[in-house]
């Protein structure tokens, strides 16, 4: 992949008008759209089937976590759409990950599972009962949906390098909590700039606010992928 294909953006904003702005200025500068829970409650499977319409690939990024039928529905539904990625909670199960696998409508849909998030601490693992370490927490949950056949694992920087030894090279890794040098962190408990989530083996970056906040978002794509190397 080249650089380009590897940078994600994150249309994390309140509207379609407002994400069909940002994929407007983009376009043609990044390799794919991420669709979250904000945009999606919004704006629904209509912004989706823009983005898909107007040749764009796009990474559907609602962690599902359900018992494994309903799911299974939803990525089903989630995989029509032409989506490029789509996510599941690891926390999930097993039985819930090897449902959404089975789901899948097309092998053009590949499907992430997501580990702890990139908001997590220590601390904060152990308000809601999770007192492994996040490392060994994140090594277990990659491996687990390894196993259930789930096509990656979507992590911090931090575990970059511990899932692809755990999972093998084929694994697709998704990091978020990217951040230039010098950008705000944010509420990114766990992150790491462009090039160092790249040298660790991640396949894609997810990158929001640094882009989308920008006065101008498609220089600021730019000199990310400068810093990747594209």
């Amino acid at each position: 992949m080249t650089p380009k294909d590897r940078l994600i953006v994150a249309l994390d904003v309140p509207d379609l008008d407002r994400a069909r702005s940002l994929a407007d200025r983009l376009a043609g500068s990044v390799g794919m759209f991420k669709v979250g829970s904000e945009l999606f409650t919004a704006a629904g499977p209509a912004v989706v089937r823009e983005l898909v319409s107007r040749g764009e690939r796009v990474f559907l990024d609602l962690k599902y976590h359900d018992i494994p039928n309903t799911v299974a529905g939803a990525v089903a539904a989630a995989s029509r759409l032409g989506v490029s990625l789509l996510d599941v909670h690891a926390l999930g199960g097993r039985a819930m990950l090897e449902a959404a696998v089975a789901a899948l409508s097309t092998d053009a849909t590949r499907l992430l599972a997501v580990t702890i998030l990139t908001s997590h601490d220590e601390e904060g693992l152990c308000q809601v009962g999770v007192r492994t370490p996040i490392q060994e927490a994140v090594r277990r949950l990659a491996l687990l949906a390894h196993e259930a056949g789930v096509h990656g694992a979507v992590c911090s920087p931090h575990e970059i390098g511990l899932v692809r030894e755990a999972c093998g090279p084929r694994f697709l890794i998704l990091t978020p909590g990217i951040r230039p040098e010098g950008a705000s962190r944010g509420d990114q408990s766990r992150a790491a700039t462009p090039a160092a989530a790249l040298a660790a083996g991640a396949d894609y970056l997810v990158v929001g606010r640094p882009i989308t906040q920008a006065p101008d978002p498609r220089a600021a794509a730019q000199a990310i992928l400068d810093r990747m190397g594209g």
